[in-house]
């Protein structure tokens, strides 16, 4: 007789049973007819080439695999190569002043950049971007708009030491860190870019227009032509609130031009 397990394996793909009629005290039940046994041998040969194919299918996916933990490792050793050349950076006076460059924060895969002018005294202690009053107030615009520092969104200044005094940066310190901030934009790779104030925004964007010119508009930076878009700053919105909500529009702009981003994306991969 079939065993039982034999038996539900080809009642499950489809074979028809023969069993012998035969006397239960006949010594052995008829051999089954040979289309039986062609059926069973085509499926066991069908599911050695089911194996077969899964077992490519892993070693691809541990490629894969294989192939991301390399391309992690090394995007690591380049943020830690980019951080220990900021923190050890003379390409100009201000490293005599500072206390320590300041690279930025967040993750290192963010869409999202957020890019002001430069560290300021709060910032050059702490060795981390926005974190004073004005830090305070960009968290808030952007946790309004669905990001946080620590999640899904890269900060960061067009200088990474911090001018005496606050003072505006001069051209010759911008050109200086500017390579920094350009190969920032590369590791992280993001979908959108958002310029707050108006020292970001002009040399972001080489130009002396004046930043109300400059809002409402989408711009492209780069050789990545990432979009841009350009807001108050945190700081200057502290001095005068009445542009909170300018400020608000433009987030909202932001947000809908990185909408149509990933959306775009998304229906790309579907086509």
């Amino acid at each position: 007789m079939l065993s039982l397990r034999r038996r539900q394996y080809l009642e499950a793909i489809g074979i028809d049973l023969w069993v012998s009629r035969a006397p239960a005290t006949e010594p052995a039940a008829l051999p089954p007819p040979a289309s039986v046994t062609t059926e069973t041998a085509t499926v066991t040969t069908e599911a050695v080439g089911v194996t077969a194919e899964a077992a490519r299918v892993t070693a691809e996916a541990a490629s894969v695999t294989a192939e991301a933990a390399s391309v992690t490792a090394e995007a690591a050793t380049s943020w830690q190569r980019l951080f220990d050349e900021v923190r050890t950076c003379r390409r100009c006076p201000l490293h005599a002043t500072r206390t320590q460059g300041v690279l930025g924060v967040g993750p290192k895969r963010s869409d999202w950049l957020v890019i002001g002018e430069a560290p300021g005294a709060e910032e050059d202690r702490r060795g981390e971007p926005f974190v004073g009053a004005a830090g305070q107030l960009l968290d808030a615009m952007l946790r309004a708009i669905g990001l946080d520092r620590r999640t899904n969104v890269y900060i960061a200044n067009v200088l990474k030491s911090r001018p005496p005094n606050n003072r505006d940066p001069k051209p010759e310190e911008v050109e200086a860190c500017m390579p920094y901030l350009i190969r920032q934009i590369g590791l992280l790779q993001p979908k959108i870019m958002l310029a707050v104030g108006r020292i970001a925004a002009q040399n972001l964007l080489a130009t002396d227009a004046p930043l109300g010119r400059l809002r409402g508009r989408v711009h492209h930076f780069g050789e990545f032509q990432t979009p841009l878009v350009v807001t108050y700053h945190p700081a200057y919105l502290l001095r005068t609130p009445a542009d909170k909500r300018k400020a608000w529009e433009d987030l909202k702009f932001a947000r809908s031009v990185y909408q149509q981003i990933t959306q775009g994306a998304a229906d790309g991969h579907r086509s």
